[in-house]
C-alpha cells in the first residue's frame, strides 16, 4: 500500500543525485532534500581541491543519460576535475534538468527518520508502515517514504583533533584557530596560513592535499613554518604505492608528500597521539602524553570524517561496531585488515539493514572507513534502485571494479582478508581480487601474494 509514496534521498551530492536519477530511470517517485542552498553543498566547500580521479569515475550513467538529453557535452573522461569543476560542469546542470529540478528541495533538513505511528521497538505490522521524515524547512514538517536511500555522507561531521576520538582537552576553546579538512589556502584562507606557524595532524589523503597547499604557499612567505604530526610510525601507507597506484594522481599525491616529508620544509612527527591543546594568546601548543608540540598559529585537522547517525536513531540498524558502516560490508573496507584500494562487489544486499527499505549509500555507507571513491555509490544506488523497482536480476548483477593503490597493510602469509575476503581454498592467492587477476594471466592484485 506504500507503493505510490515516494523515496526519499537524502543528501543532494553526486551519489544522492545519482540515486534520484536511477530511480527516475525507473519511473519511481522520488524526492531528494537538500540541506544546503544549493545541491553539492559539501562539494562547493571543497571546490579548491583537485580529485585524484579522473572524470570516468565521477559521473553516473543514469545521471549522464538524463543530461544528454539537454544537450550536455560531457567533459574528457581523463582530466582531473576540482570539486568546483565537478558542481559547475556536472552536480549544477544535473540539477537544473526539469527531471531533477521537480524533486529536489534544498534548504531543507531532514532531522529524524522513523516508521509512521510506531517506534523503534514495536515489531507487530513494522514493515507495512511507511518511513516517517521529519524535515525543517523554516516550519518542521512530517513527509511520507516507501524507502529511503541516506546519500547523505559525513563531511559535517569532521573527527576531532583528539586521538581517542574524543575532542582534545582545550579543542573547543580554541576552535577559532583550528580547521577542519582542507582550507583554502590560496584562497578565502589565504590570510591566515601565509607566514604562520601551522600543525596539520592526520595521515589521509586531505592531510596531503594540505600539507602540499601550505608547501606551495610557503614559497611566498619563507616565514611559514609547517609541522605534521601523525598517530602511526609508519608512514608507507600514507605515502601510497606510487608509480604502482592505478590512480596515477592519487600516486603522485603521495609521492609528492614523500618528498616534501625528507626536505627541509617540513617537520615531522610520528607516534603521536593529541590530547589536550593549550592556548596562550593568540598560540596554541598540542601535548600528547609525553610531548608538546608548538607554538603554532593555526591546526589543521584532517584526521577524516564519521557519520551523523542522529536522525537514524528510531530505525533498527545493523552497524559494523568500529566502522559504522553496514555490518555486512565492513569487513571488507576495514583499514585495519586492508588499503588495496579494492572492495569486493557489493549492492543492495550488503548495504540493507534489519530496518527493511533504509539503504546508506555513498561515503555514508563506509562510516569512519576511508578511500571512498564515487564509482563505488554510483553501483550501490544502481543497485539499490533495481531492487526498489522489483528487478533483482539487476540489483544482484554487481559490478564494480576500483584501481589499486598499490599498497596493501596485510600480511600476506596467513592468506586471509585483504582484497575482500579469503581466496579461493585450491587457488593460490591472497584474496578474491588476487586470485580473478591471475585467472585471467595478470600478475595479482599487488600484494605480493605466493
Amino acid at each position: 500500500m506504500n507503493d505510490d509514496l515516494p523515496v526519499a534521498v537524502i543528501g543532494g551530492g553526486p551519489v544522492g543525485l545519482a540515486a534520484a536519477a536511477h530511480l527516475l530511470a525507473r519511473n519511481i517517485p522520488v524526492r531528494l532534500y537538500e540541506a544546503g542552498a544549493t545541491v553539492g553543498a559539501n562539494v562547493r566547500d571543497w571546490g579548491h581541491v583537485r580529485l585524484f580521479s579522473p572524470w570516468s569515475f565521477n559521473v553516473d550513467k543514469a545521471a549522464t543519460a538524463i543530461l544528454k538529453r539537454h544537450g550536455w557535452q560531457e567533459p574528457r573522461g581523463d582530466g582531473m576535475p576540482t570539486g568546483g569543476d565537478l558542481y559547475d560542469a556536472y552536480l549544477r546542470p544535473l540539477a537544473d534538468t526539469p527531471e531533477l529540478a521537480a524533486i529536489i528541495q534544498t534548504n531543507t533538513c531532514v532531522k529524524g527518520i522513523s516508521r509512521k505511528g510506531t517506534g523503534k521497538v514495536v515489531t507487530k505490522a513494522r514493515d507495512s508502515r511507511p518511513f516517517l521524515i521529519l524535515v525543517q524547512n523554516g516550519a518542521m514538517r512530517v513527509d511520507l517514504a516507501r524507502a529511503v536511500i541516506d546519500a547523505s555522507g559525513t563531511w559535517q561531521n569532521p573527527n576531532p583533533l583528539g586521538a581517542s576520538g574524543l575532542s582534545a582537552i582545550g579543542e573547543a576553546e580554541a576552535s577559532r584557530f583550528i580547521a577542519y579538512g582542507i582550507p583554502d589556502v590560496f584562497g578565502a584562507e589565504r590570510a591566515n596560513y601565509v607566514g604562520r606557524r601551522v600543525l596539520v595532524v592526520g595521515g589521509g589523503h586531505s592531510a596531503a592535499n594540505a600539507l602540499l597547499d601550505l608547501a606551495r604557499l610557503a614559497e611566498s612567505d619563507r616565514r611559514t613554518e609547517l609541522t605534521w604530526a601523525v598517530r602511526g610510525t609508519d608512514l608507507t601507507r600514507v605515502f601510497g604505492g606510487g608509480d604502482a597506484d592505478h590512480l596515477a594522481a592519487r600516486g603522485k599525491l603521495g609521492c609528492d608528500l614523500k618528498s616534501l616529508s625528507a626536505s627541509d620544509r617540513l617537520k615531522v612527527v610520528t607516534g603521536f597521539s593529541a590530547e589536550r591543546v593549550k592556548l596562550a594568546g593568540e598560540a596554541i601548543t598540542v601535548s600528547s602524553e609525553d610531548l608538546t608540540l608548538g607554538p603554532f598559529d593555526r591546526i589543521i585537522v584532517a584526521t577524516g570524517q564519521r557519520p551523523n547517525l542522529d536522525m537514524t536513531r528510531e530505525l533498527r540498524l545493523d552497524l559494523d561496531p568500529w566502522l559504522e558502516s553496514p555490518k555486512a560490508l565492513g569487513p571488507a573496507i576495514d583499514p585495519n585488515l586492508h588499503s588495496c584500494g579494492s572492495v569486493p562487489p557489493h549492492g543492495y544486499k550488503e548495504l540493507a539493514h534489519p530496518e527493511p527499505g533504509y539503504f546508506a549509500v555513498g561515503v555514508k555507507s563506509y562510516g569512519r572507513a576511508p578511500t571512498f571513491l564515487m564509482a563505488t555509490g554510483y553501483e550501490q544506488v544502481r543497485s539499490v534502485a533495481a531492487y526498489l523497482a522489483g528487478d533483482l536480476k539487476a540489483a544482484n548483477e554487481v559490478q564494480l571494479v576500483l584501481p589499486e593503490t598499490g599498497v596493501c597493510s596485510v600480511k600476506v602469509k596467513a592468506k586471509s582478508e585483504c582484497c575482500g575476503g579469503p581466496a579461493p581454498a585450491d587457488v593460490n592467492a591472497c584474496c578474491p581480487d588476487d586470485a580473478t587477476a591471475k585467472a585471467t594471466g595478470a600478475e595479482g592484485c599487488g600484494c605480493s601474494s605466493g
